[in-house]
């Protein structure tokens, strides 16, 4: 089935990832995540939106948000180019640290909501990263902490 454009998107909770270009790397070290997490949380706060939960891997993010469909485009372009200007700073390198733009999916019912925080969760133990969900420090989902 074809995607929704996202112009017809109604507000409600979705799926959000972007992924390093050509699948590099967009977290080195365990402060590029912290800024990360800082400038989501200016994000959240800017354009009202409700983080339900994250999962920060070494080429991408996901995010389960819910917010304002109008305000997907302007709030990821602000959030994915202030952390590459930081990351570019950091690790003293030029160009485009996000690949293609975000994908994004809406999350269309409980079942749903339910399956994706699952998938979050999994993505670091999928990984080989670590052997359960709760080893991973970069996860959070809301009500679990």
């Amino acid at each position: 089935m074809a995607r929704m454009p996202r112009s017809e998107l109604p507000d409600g909770h979705f799926h959000l990832t972007a992924i390093g270009a050509g699948e590099a790397h967009i977290f080195l070290v365990d402060l590029d995540r912290i800024e990360f997490l800082h400038a989501l949380d200016i994000v959240c706060s800017r354009f009202a939106w409700r983080l339900l939960a994250y999962c920060l891997m070494g080429t991408h993010y996901h995010l389960l948000i819910d917010a304002k469909a109008a305000d997907l485009a302007p709030a990821t372009r602000w959030l994915n180019g202030v952390y590459a200007r930081g990351f570019n700073k950091r690790h003293g390198r030029r160009g485009h640290l996000f690949g293609a733009r975000y994908e994004l999916r809406v999350i269309r019912d409980e079942a749903h909501f339910h399956a994706t925080t699952n998938y979050l969760l999994e993505n670091p133990v999928r990984a080989g990263l670590c052997r359960q969900p709760a080893d991973w420090p970069w996860s959070y989902v809301a009500g679990q902490d």
